[in-house]
């Protein structure tokens, strides 16, 4: 349950963000990022108190572990909020199940996890749907929208998503030390001070309803943490991980009902290969570890 709101809720603040970068006004994705990260700090500081972690919740024992992954998880956010003034909404989402596949790739590389045959092949299953996704707007075929403008939205979008598995490399070091709530929270503040940084490349004078979503978009954001984080708390990850995929179907009604967008055949099965192949990674992971947990259970006190 934990899993599905966080995943509608951060639907619903993508829904947003697009609104507030379509149909004329035009807010640009470094003030996006501003919005969202500077009003989510107030929900995850009032969430520590609740929980009476704030003395300890906060504290860090590796501030530039913090910043080299804010500054990557910054440009992940910057990068999908970009992706999302320029695509459909539910084709950036389905380019954005990229992530965890990319991770598989990346924690091969900078963490040396092995990465058996199995996952290997999925790991390739996902990323021939994602080229599927993709492949309309990389190549000549006609639409609404100027072709260059398309392309650079697939690119950007895929972009964000190559920046999002590192950001979880990042985050897969970090968690050996540090808390969840520091982790959470010290993102959000570099990710506000990056994106206050844009302020000189063109911040726009939002009206009053433009600047309530913005606002909106920063407590959706802290909210949505929360849930994720609690979702993992309560329930093994093989568990809660599929339920991710709940955001396609949600970003499939919003986009036709909100932004007008069908989706095409072509994107819907692209999609559901990568689905497929996150699905089967999660499934034999979850095999493995119950296979692991019996061989220890089997094992003589002696070993």
């Amino acid at each position: 349950m934990l899993k599905c709101l966080s995943v509608t809720v951060f639907t619903i603040m993508a829904a947003i963000v697009k609104a507030t970068s379509d149909g004329g006004t035009g807010v640009p994705a470094g003030q996006q990022v501003f919005f969202r990260s500077f009003f989510a700090i107030p929900v995850i500081l009032l969430w520590l108190v609740w929980r009476g972690e704030l003395s300890v919740g906060l504290r860090t024992f590796r501030p530039m572990g913090h910043f080299y992954r804010g500054i990557i998880g910054t440009a992940a956010m910057g990068l999908g909020f970009w992706g999302l003034s320029l695509l459909p909404f539910p084709e950036v989402v389905a380019i954005g199940y990229a992530a965890p596949l990319l991770v598989v790739i990346f924690a091969a590389m900078f963490l040396g996890e092995n990465v058996r045959l199995f996952r290997l092949s999925m790991v390739v299953l996902g990323l021939l749907g994602v080229l599927i996704v993709l492949s309309p707007q990389l190549g000549l075929g006609g639409s609404g929208t100027p072709d260059y403008q398309r392309t650079l939205g697939a690119v950007v979008t895929l972009g964000g998503a190559c920046c999002a598995a590192l950001a979880q490399i990042f985050v897969r070091k970090l968690v050996q030390q540090e808390r969840t709530s520091a982790i959470v929270f010290w993102f959000s503040v570099t990710s506000t001070v990056l994106g206050l940084l844009t302020l000189p490349f063109g911040w726009v004078m939002p009206d009053a309803g433009t600047l309530a979503l913005l606002i909106t978009i920063g407590i959706l954001g802290g909210i949505g943490q929360i849930f994720l984080t609690s979702a993992y708390r309560f329930g093994e990850a093989s568990l809660v991980a599929p339920f991710e995929y709940v955001s396609m179907v949600l970003s499939v009604a919003i986009g036709w009902y909100l932004f007008g967008e069908a989706a095409t055949t072509t994107m819907l099965f692209g999609a559901s290969l990568v689905i497929l192949a996150g699905i089967l990674i999660i499934w034999r992971e979850r095999q493995l570890g119950l296979e692991r947990s019996r061989q220890r259970k089997a094992m003589t006190p002696q070993g």
